[in-house]
């Protein structure tokens, strides 16, 4: 199918939105994992790791097949509409499979394989495929056009939450809302890979022609990226672990009626912090500036609630401490998502336009090891180093002061991610 149109937001911004508001649907995992594990006879725990597994191949995926996507987005965006297709349907079939042998070891390794595998790889493609184009359809404000991109990311989990949560409240298994849901981002994201096309006036510069350079034009500056790779590795760490944990910080300040709610309002803050601290970084000298801008606020909100003990004093009835952990929550959120859109204009103005999905994507395997990491260490702090002070609330199980623990950790790695950021990346001086 050729489709000649040149309009911007048909071949660029509609495009972006299919592929990015269906991948970003893999943040719904923590949601239901609970549901899942009790449907397949598991422990949470061990359901958790597909979670960790899809971003982990999301970053290694984006880092090997970014070339991929330097060269032929519509390859890419293929592979990723049937990676993601076929993951979501496959993770279906396989707690189908693992319902009808609770306990059962084979199951849960096809979830692995199918959501944590097979699904990462469709999120790496799909995450990268609209990026560089965006930015080559919005020119003048390239800060806004990856921040709509990515915003549909982390909106995601807003618009999917209560489908999903009025799927399965009709009655409906878990499995059966996977294989559906499976097919329907399939649709989405293929009526995106077709209408996803660059500028007819973009020509690729003939000497970066193969993604593969791109580490030739990283080695120009290679402390710049290191303190980029860090940083953008160091916040998504902190906001995972953070996240992960909310639902139930959420029950354990007393607020347990309102989880569904407070859940989508933070991923509404998540996507915000995409689009509207993307875009405000279009009007500033240094883009870096809004990193320094995103680890002050994520410093301080997380010193005040360190300082205040602040989730223990919530989930003692304290409402003010209440109101300070909830901003906490949301402010975390959108810093968190702001780096996410910042990462490819701070790219770009440091190693230019040639390259940037492959050396975008490269970056992007910070995002998958803080996917092993981030998660996986908020739950060891929680369930394993703090297991002594669990408690009860409103009759479900909580560890305010194991949360609280968590804060300490996240607090020295934002001061870390701030020091690479005035230390190793700086601003455009940077450059010379």
């Amino acid at each position: 199918m050729t489709i000649k149109s040149q309009n911007k937001w048909v071949r660029g911004a509609i495009p972006a939105l299919l592929l990015h508001c269906s991948i970003g649907t893999v943040y719904c995992w923590s949601t239901f994992s609970q549901q899942i594990a009790d449907y397949m006879g598991h422990a949470k725990s061990s359901v958790e790791w597909a979670f960790s597994l899809a971003i982990f191949f999301l970053g290694m995926s984006a880092a090997f097949l970014g070339g991929v996507v330097e060269k032929n987005i519509h390859r890419s965006s293929l592979i990723a509409s049937i990676c993601f297709g076929f993951g979501m349907v496959g993770s279906g079939l396989c707690m189908m499979w693992g319902h009808a042998n609770p306990g059962s070891i084979l199951p849960l390794i096809g979830i692995l394989l199918c959501y944590g595998f097979i699904m990462g790889i469709g999120l790496g493609t799909g995450y990268l495929s609209p990026v560089k184009t965006m930015m080559l359809w919005f020119k003048s404000t390239p800060g806004l056009a990856t921040g709509l991109s990515v915003a549909g990311f982390g909106a995601a989990k807003a618009i999917a939450t209560p489908v999903m949560e009025a799927m399965m409240g009709s009655g409906m298994a878990v499995s059966t809302m996977f294989i559906i849901l499976g097919v329907v981002y399939f649709i989405m994201m293929f009526a995106g890979h077709i209408l996803l096309a660059k500028p007819a006036d973009w020509h690729e510069p003939q000497k970066q022609a193969k993604g593969a350079r791109a580490i030739d034009v990283i080695k120009q500056k290679p402390a710049v990226f290191l303190g980029i790779w860090l940083m953008f590795y160091l916040n998504i760490t902190c906001g995972l672990a953070l996240i992960s944990q909310e639902k139930m910080i959420f029950k354990a300040i007393g607020l347990g009626g309102s989880v569904a709610t407070l859940g989508i309002i933070s991923a509404v803050f998540n996507a915000g912090g995409r689009f509207v601290l993307s875009a405000a970084a279009d009007k500033l000298k240094s883009r870096n500036t809004m990193f320094k801008f995103i680890f002050t606020v994520s410093i301080v909100m997380t010193a005040l609630a360190v300082v205040t003990n602040g989730i223990v004093g919530a989930s003692a009835g304290s409402t003010l401490l209440m109101v300070l952990v909830l901003a906490l929550v949301f402010l975390v959120n959108a810093g968190y998502g702001g780096g996410f859109s910042n990462v490819p204009t701070l790219l770009s103005d440091h190693y230019g336009m040639g390259n940037i999905s492959a050396i975008h994507g490269i970056t992007l395997s910070a995002w998958g090891f803080a996917g092993l990491t981030g998660n996986q260490m908020a739950n060891w702090i929680v369930n394993t180093l703090c297991k002594s002070s669990e408690t009860v609330i409103n009759g479900v199980t909580v560890n305010p002061q194991g949360y609280q623990t968590v804060l300490y950790v996240t607090l020295v790695m934002y001061l870390i991610a701030m020091a690479c950021s005035v230390f190793l990346v700086r601003g455009k001086k940077a450059d010379k």
